[in-house]
Formats: structure tokens, sequence, C-alpha cells
């Protein structure tokens, strides 16, 4: 059964409201630190270069640069995690599957270097993306972080808004929102299929675990070690 929309607004309301201060700094912070980690990771890798196989699928996605903002909205995605969390448990539970998920992935950065085909773009003729070609050297291609903080972003807001048993549209947009960016990974040309197709299993493992991890029971409250009792007993 659906609450009223007032209910289930007030809820996301309420839950932005808590501990609000130590969301922003936690992901501003993280956020931070990532990027200082992900630039030094390219600076320092441990072998050669691996260019990324491009797949027949990577052919059927048409370079279409307007993406980019998609791209980009990342960064506003990932924020909703910890924005939406109820309690210091799922934010932590979030928080530390997002830490363990970005080491694994810069660890593999640094040890296996991987960077997508060239493709014949003149990026000077689209300067968001020329900007970040010369930020971003291409080191960092498999498994797509990008694409795996979009995923875990979506099964920690999908858990959040069926809580509060928000309406399907709010789910689908969730659902659609998700999709565009790691579509627009591959469209903008910042990686290959097999790059999404790693991140996303990162993601699955990671999602696994902040499931599990969200479902403890706070500090205080009992645990039901007998689980649910039969209606005819």
């Amino acid at each position: 059964m659906m609450l009223e929309p007032k209910t289930w607004t007030r809820e996301l309301k309420t839950r932005a409201r808590n501990l609000w201060a130590l969301k922003m700094l936690a992901t501003m912070g993280g956020i931070a630190i990532f990027f200082y980690a992900y630039f030094w990771v390219v600076r320092h890798p441990l072998s050669a270069v691996t260019v990324m196989p491009a797949t027949w699928i990577d052919g059927l996605v048409a370079f279409s640069p307007q993406f980019f903002p998609l791209y980009a909205s990342l960064w506003v995605y990932v924020a909703l995690g910890p924005a939406l969390a109820k309690d210091g448990l799922e934010l932590a539970s979030w928080g530390a599957v997002s830490f363990a998920m970005a080491a694994i992935g810069l660890g593999l950065f640094m040890v296996l270097p991987t960077t997508v085909p060239p493709p014949a773009i003149d990026w000077s003729q689209y300067l968001s993306l020329a900007f970040l070609k010369t930020v971003d050297v291409s080191r960092n291609a498999c498994p797509s972080l990008h694409a795996a903080f979009a995923v875990f972003s979506a099964v920690a807001v999908y858990r959040q808004i069926k809580a509060v048993r928000a309406p399907r549209t709010l789910l689908a947009c969730n659902a659609l929102w998700c999709l565009g960016i790691v579509y627009s990974t591959i469209a903008t040309r910042q990686h290959v299929v097999l790059d999404v197709i790693a991140g996303a299993v990162l993601a699955g493992a990671a999602s696994i675990v902040y499931v599990g991890a969200s479902r403890m029971p706070s500090r205080g409250e009992p645990v039901d070690f007998a689980g649910p009792r039969s209606s005819y007993s």
C-alpha cells in the first residue's frame, strides 16, 4: 500500500534533515579524498597501460557530447545515498562500502592501468569534453567507477525511497537516472562496454554487502532470533 503523498514526502524530508551536517561533510570530504587518490594513481601506475578492446555493442552507441551533463550529474546522484540515510548505521554502511569499492577500483587502476581506444574525434570542438580529457589522462578505464557508483547509488536510493513507499514514478526516475549515467559513459567515449560491465559487477558485489550491513539492528534495538511467529501458533 502506498502512503499518502504528504506522508512519503515528509518521511524523505525527515531523512534528509537527520544528521544533515555530518552527511554533508562526509559526502564532500569523501569526494575530495577520492579525487585526490584518483589523480595520484593516474600519476603512479605500476605497469604499462593496456588499451581496452571495443566490442560490437560500442559500435551501436553513437558519440553524443550532449550526454556530458548527464555524465557529470553522477556527483549529484551519488550524494542522494548519504543524504537520504535514515540513521547513522545506514550512513556508516554507505560510507564503508563506498570506500571499499573505490579502494578496489583504484587498486586495480594502479596495478593494471587501462585506457579506452583513441577515437577519431577532434576534442577541441567539444569544450567540456576537451577539458575532461585534459585533466583526466584516461588511464583509469576498467572497471568504470563512474558506472560502479551509478549502479551502487541506484540500489541505495531504491531501498530508501522504497522504504517510505514513494510512488512508482519516483522509482522509475531513479532507474532511468542510473541508466542514463551508465549510457553516457559510453556515449561520451569515456569508457567502453567492458569497462561498464566490470564496474557493474563491482557495484553488484558492493550492493550485496551494503544491503546486508543496512539490515543489522541499530544499537539498543532488540533482535528477534526466533523470527516471525506464525499466526496459527
